[in-house]
C-alpha cells in the first residue's frame, strides 16, 4: 500500500496497561523502560528484583513507570508482573530492535526491546521520557566492519528525552559522540561537561552542554521539539565514589577486548562477550554498578517526565 504524501504515518498497534493508559489520557508523567535490560542486560534471577526496583525508582521521580516488551506479536506498554516474570524468566526470548518489531509482529513472536525499538514505541504511545543503561554506539574499529548500533539512528529520528549513563567503554566513544553530532542529536551532561563512561563517571571525552536540574533538561527536549524532531539525550554519570574502580576496569575492557579478537567474536556477539568477561574478572561489581546507575536513571528520568507534564501546553 502506497501512503499519499503529507499523510501521518501509521502506528503500530500496542496495549498499553492500565495505569499507563490512564496516565497518559490524563497528561501525568510517565517513564518508557527497556526490557532487553532485564531478558539480556542481567543474570537470573536478580534481574526480577531489579526490574521492580527500577519501577519503583521512576515512581520516586514522581512519574509511571512503563516497562516494554513484545508479547506474542504485539507490543505492551507498562507490564503486569505476570509479564514481567515472563520477560525476566525466558531465556530464549529474542532481542528487538526496531528492524526485528515487523518480524515479530507478523509470525507472533515474542521478544525484549532494545534503546531504539523502546524508543519507537514509547513515542508512538506518546511517551516522552526514557530511562536505559547506556546506549549502544560506533565500535571500535568500525571503520573495518561498519559495526554501529541501530541505536543512533533512531534518535536522530524519534522525539524523547533518553536519560542514560553514556555508552560502555567498550565502545569508540569520540566516534560515537561524532556520529551523535552528525545526526543532529542534542546531548547534555546532567551536572557534567565530561561524558560519562557507563562504569565509569568519565570516558575522557567532552561535552559541550550541560544541565543542572531536571527543569533544564525538560525545557531542553521542549525548544528541540519546537525546532526539529529527533531525540535530547541526557548523559547522567555515576558519582566517582560509586563508579567502578578505575584502575580494575581499563585493565579488564583491555584484555576483554583482546580476548574476544582472540575468540572471533564479532557483531552482536562482541558486547556480551566482553560484559561477561568484566561481569567475572571483577567478581560481580560490574553487575552491581549497573544496577545502581539505572536505578539513577530512572529516577531522574521521573523528575524530567514531571517537569514535561508540568510546562504549559
Amino acid at each position: 500500500m502506497q501512503i499519499p504524501a503529507g499523510s501521518p504515518r501509521p502506528t503500530v498497534p500496542a496495549v498499553l496497561s492500565p495505569e499507563v493508559a490512564e496516565a497518559l489520557a490524563a497528561g501525568r508523567p510517565v517513564v518508557a523502560l527497556e526490557s532487553t535490560l532485564l531478558a539480556h542486560g542481567l543474570p537470573r534471577p536478580e534481574n526480577r528484583q531489579a526490574a521492580d526496583d527500577v519501577e519503583a525508582a521512576v515512581r520516586t521521580g514522581g512519574a509511571v513507570p512503563a516497562t516494554i516488551a513484545v508479547l506474542d506479536g504485539m507490543p505492551h506498554v507498562g507490564l503486569t508482573a505476570a509479564e514481567v516474570d515472563r520477560v525476566c524468566a525466558d531465556p530464549e526470548l529474542a532481542k528487538l530492535g526496531v528492524r526485528d518489531l515487523p518480524v515479530a509482529a507478523a509470525l507472533g513472536r515474542s521478544g525484549a526491546t532494545t534503546v531504539s525499538s523502546t524508543a519507537l514505541l514509547a513515542a508512538q504511545a506518546g511517551i516522552g521520557v526514557f530511562a536505559t543503561g547506556g546506549l549502544g554506539g560506533v565500535h571500535r574499529h568500525a571503520s573495518d566492519t561498519f559495526d554501529e548500533s541501530a541505536d543512533l539512528v533512531a534518535l536522530a529520528r524519534i522525539s524523547l528525552v533518553v536519560v542514560c549513563a553514556g555508552v560502555k567503554s567498550i565502545l569508540d566513544v569520540p566516534a560515537t559522540l561524532e556520529r551523535l553530532e552528525s545526526l543532529s542529536v542534542t546531548v547534555v551532561g546532567y551536572r557534567t561537561l565530561r561524558f560519562p563512561g557507563f562504569y565509569v563517571a568519565d570516558s575522557g571525552s567532552p561535552l559541550d552542554w550541560s544541565v543542572q536540574d531536571a527543569g533544564q533538561a525538560a525545557a531542553v527536549f521542549a525548544a528541540r521539539g519546537a525546532l526539529a524532531p529527533g531525540a535530547v539525550v541526557v548523559a547522567n554519570p555515576l558519582p566517582v565514589e560509586e563508579q567502578l574502580d578505575a584502575e580494575l576496569h581499563d585493565r579488564v575492557i583491555t584484555d576483554a577486548l583482546a580476548a574476544a579478537d582472540a575468540a572471533g567474536a564479532r557483531g552482536k556477539d562482541v558486547t556480551p562477550f566482553i560484559l561477561d568477561h568484566l561481569h567475572r574478572a571483577s567478581g560481580g561489581a560490574s553487575l552491581a554498578v549497573n544496577v545502581r546507575l539505572v536505578l539513577r536513571n530512572a529516577e531522574l528520568a521521573g523528575q524530567i517526565a514531571a517537569e514535561l507534564a508540568a510546562l504549559p501546553r
